[in-house]
């Protein structure tokens, strides 16, 4: 059986094989994982002697059902004896992925004595004379909760604070990786609003940031909103403005490889929860010419019945024709389709009725909004969430650079000119002489990223401007905005 899904990283295998030792029996082991469908990535031989070869053969596959078709291929052919299998992401996670480790060393009764008890003291004296000195000698300078209540984890759902874990080890990591900013996970056992932005508002004294993370919609809005108001230091909500920032970088260098401009350009976006109403605020704001949004109630259109608030403002400022069809419908002619919401809404033909040079943004994840594949028949530029794909826009991009510039510069609040800002410089990485269909939006790994959107963040921290082309749009109220589900 071979699968359609694409495999990935996430499922990838390692399995401990024993095979007759002939000149073939390797090649048949990765024809057979290729005729399965999964990709082989490494093949390493363990042991021998003069009649089997013991092999651990490597392969990523698509999920955790065709991981097991695979092993039962390998299991069915002769000569063959499976002894092991093991998941190397399972294994990657084993203990946590995250630890404390000193900065200090306390090798000695003087190095303690400095450290701690007594002289610990004098500076518990300072920062209680002047609490502004937290900042300056306790590691709320580079530090950032990372907050969860479980509720909207991944594209998983409601699974709770800690199955939630995992995901906010892994932010914490990134931070640390990408940005040097060290985070922590604050998984809390609570989905009452009221109660997370208390405990939210106790905990923030020790925190430099807040980073909330996977908390439902539309719960999230009135959490980020509240905290906002009473902390500060900066609350900035990953799902929305982390994927805002990244779009609007990637949608930047798309419209320049296509030769189009941000004003002239018809945009669909499917999926007007938390990421989609993120994203088309700042493309509003960079001046867009028309979005079309697109949900589970259909195109939202001027006298659209049983509007949420944000849903009826972005009626009332989107879709300049009405279009009231479908999300084929809407599609059909437009210059740019940003997908948030759901897997395998549209085909390839599909994409075929766009405009001409047209862009795909199917950030669906693991399965996209169309089939990247399909899309690139037609589409000039495909992006997706996936790092197997040429063109991955991800947030790690965006939110290790956003907080390191606003630890920086002692922010106490994040603004929508540092988005704008952000997504500048993100775009910016990718020079004139590298872009192409195939490269949007630098590596994650590129060196350059993060101090270069760590030191746009700093410019408008310290110096009050917005960046160049920011259209004037009024505030919207996101109290009310729905789910991304469909």
């Amino acid at each position: 059986m071979v699968t359609t899904r694409l495999p990935s990283a996430g499922f990838s295998i390692t399995i401990r094989i024993a095979v007759t030792a002939d000149a073939s029996s390797i090649g048949r082991l990765t024809t057979c994982v290729g005729e399965a469908g999964a990709i082989v990535t490494a093949l390493d031989v363990v042991d021998s002697d003069p009649t089997r070869v013991l092999v651990d053969l490597t392969c990523d596959t698509a999920d955790s059902n065709h991981a097991d078709q695979v092993v039962k291929q390998l299991e069915e052919q002769d000569g063959v004896d499976v002894r092991k299998v093991s998941d190397r992401t399972f294994l990657l996670h084993l203990g946590g992925k995250i630890e404390v480790s000193s900065k200090v060393a306390l090798r000695n009764r003087d190095e303690l004595s400095r450290a701690y008890t007594p002289g610990v003291a004098r500076v518990c004296m300072a920062i209680a004379e002047n609490p502004a000195d937290a900042r300056r000698l306790t590691i709320k300078r580079n530090t950032v909760a990372v907050v969860s209540d479980g509720s909207a984890v991944l594209g998983l759902g409601n699974i709770g604070p800690a199955a939630a874990m995992p995901v906010m080890e892994g932010k914490a990591a990134l931070f640390k990786r990408f940005g040097g900013v060290d985070a922590w996970p604050v998984v809390l056992d609570t989905q009452d609003t009221d109660e997370i932005v208390r405990i939210v508002k106790a905990i923030a004294p020790a925190y430099g940031g807040i980073n909330l993370e996977d908390i439902a919609a539309p719960r999230c809005f009135e959490i980020e909103a509240r905290l906002r108001e009473q902390l500060d230091i900066p609350v900035f909500h990953d799902d929305q403005h982390g994927t805002a920032i990244c779009v609007l970088a990637a949608l930047t260098n798309a419209l320049r490889v296509v030769g189009k401009d941000m004003a002239n350009v018809r945009v669909v976006v499917s999926g007007a929860g938390a990421a989609g109403t993120a994203i088309m605020k700042l493309l509003l704001r960079q001046g867009v010419g028309d979005i079309i949004a697109y949900d589970r109630k259909g195109a939202l259109h001027r006298g659209m019945p049983d509007l949420t608030p944000t849903w009826q403002w972005l009626a009332e400022n989107t879709n300049k024709a009405n279009f009231s069809g479908d999300l084929p419908g809407a599609i059909e002619g437009a210059d740019v389709f940003i997908g948030v919401s759901a897997p395998n809404l549209l085909t390839g033909d599909d994409i075929a009725k766009m405009a001409a040079k047209s862009i795909v943004f199917a950030l669906a994840n693991p399965d996209p909004e169309v089939d990247p594949r399909e899309a690139r028949k037609h589409a000039a530029v495909v992006a997706t969430g996936r790092s197997d794909q040429p063109n991955q826009i991800n947030n790690v991009l965006a939110f290790p650079g956003v907080f390191r510039g606003m630890l920086d510069a002692a922010a106490e609040e994040f603004t929508e000119e540092m988005a704008l800002a952000a997504a500048n410089a993100i775009a910016d990485v990718v020079g004139a002489d590298k872009l192409n269909p195939t490269v949007i939006v630098p590596s994650v790994f590129d060196p350059k990223v993060t101090p270069a959107v760590a030191a746009a963040i700093r410019a408008v921290v310290r110096g009050g401007h917005a960046p160049h082309n920011a259209a004037a749009v009024p505030e919207v109220e996101l109290d009310e905005a729905p789910e991304e589900t469909f």
